[in-house]
């Protein structure tokens, strides 16, 4: 059975750190395609970093050089170091698979749509 499960988040100061994991299971972890999501209350899921096969990443421009996005083929886990956060990036933060063993290796997804699997989410607040 395919799982995601994310963990790490928490309330967090403005310009503070979270780290979040995304623990897998079910699947060849290597072979998939990955991303980060999130969404605030009464608004739309949106796409914050995606990381193909060979390991290239991609990010929104609102979290370009504040947040990693990083995944531990070993470990069957996904990461997304968020740092200098901002009240703005309060938000459940999701992560989602989608098999990609068919694209070519830099590959990457940033629509919802394209993935199937989700995880539960985990909170993120930024406040003072």
């Amino acid at each position: 059975q395919v799982q995601l499960v994310e963990s790490g988040g928490g309330l967090v100061q403005p310009g503070g750190s979270l780290r979040l994991s995304c623990a897998a299971s079910g699947y060849t972890f290597s072979a998939y395609c990955m991303g980060w999501f999130r969404q605030a209350p009464g608004k739309e899921r949106d796409w914050v970093a995606a990381i193909a096969r060979d390991g290239s990443t991609h990010y929104a421009d609102s979290v370009k050089g504040r947040f990693t996005i990083a995944q531990n083929n070993a470990k069957n886990t996904l990461y997304l170091q968020m740092n200098r956060l901002k009240p703005e990036d309060s938000a459940m933060y999701y992560c989602a698979a989608e098999p990609c063993d068919t694209r070519p290796s830099w590959y990457l997804i940033m629509t919802p749509p394209e993935y199937n699997m989700w995880g539960q989410g985990t909170r993120v607040t930024v406040s003072s």
